[in-house]
């Protein structure tokens, strides 16, 4: 489905990544991880048009390094930013709104399912989106990646910050993502959450991909996460 090869990306002359190479398969869970400064939201600013860069990118056959964000929005991949990028003067509502490709018609999710899988959300869907609290603007800032009705779904550290209930909230989200379809790249600090649902996990270090495997091979991996994971 997204099929990355030798991709290398730059911030003006500073050359950040540096020969990347993954894939992300139908219906998978892939967690990204490693230290802060290793690469993983340059890789996906990268696959999303948002910094420049050389190499392959495919999403489903079609090459899109090149193409602009809302292009790349537009073929069905959904990008969730660390910043979360709420607007802050409009409703919950109103930001799920924005969110929706059209008039939404043939989408697998409905403003009810949002309300559904986060209730808080809908206690607050009239509350002007900026006096949210961090974990409820992380609650919406998903929701409205999915109200696009994207494919694959790139979430950069979704759990900073939060609460373990909310963090325990995420991760049930992202497994039903999984059960209705959507590919998720997982960008994550936590460990414990990223091995708990991802079904591979790629470790960063330096720009490059240092580890590929499922969560079972990294646990039994000490080196690994000693070099590139633990502080």
């Amino acid at each position: 489905m997204l099929d990355i090869q030798n991709l290398h990306a730059y911030y003006g002359k500073s050359h950040v990544l540096h020969g990347v190479s993954f894939q992300v398969n139908p219906g998978e869970i892939v967690a990204l991880l490693g230290r802060n400064g290793s690469g993983r939201s340059t890789t996906a600013k990268a696959i999303m048009g948002l910094v420049d860069g050389t190499g392959h990118v495919a999403w489903k056959g079609q090459e899109i390094l090149g193409k602009k964000p809302f292009e790349i929005a537009h073929l069905g991949i959904g990008h969730v930013p660390e910043n979360r990028d709420i607007f802050p003067k409009i409703t919950v509502h109103q930001n799920l709104m924005l969110g929706q490709k059209g008039k939404g018609k043939g989408s697998r999710w409905s403003f009810d399912d949002m309300y559904s899988m986060f209730p808080r959300l809908k206690e607050r869907q009239h509350t002007e989106a900026g006096v949210l609290s961090g974990g409820e603007q992380q609650m919406l800032t998903l929701c409205r990646t999915l109200m696009g009705d994207p494919d694959l779904i790139i979430i950069d550290e979704p759990t900073e910050g939060l609460a373990p209930k909310i963090v325990e909230l995420v991760g049930e989200y992202l497994q039903k993502l999984k059960s209705r379809g959507i590919s998720v790249l997982l960008i994550e600090q936590k460990l414990t959450i990223a091995m708990a649902i991802s079904d591979r996990a790629l470790v960063m270090g330096h720009g490059s991909i240092v580890f590929q495997g499922t969560p079972e091979s990294l646990r039994a991996d000490p080196y690994t996460r000693k070099e590139w994971l633990e502080v």
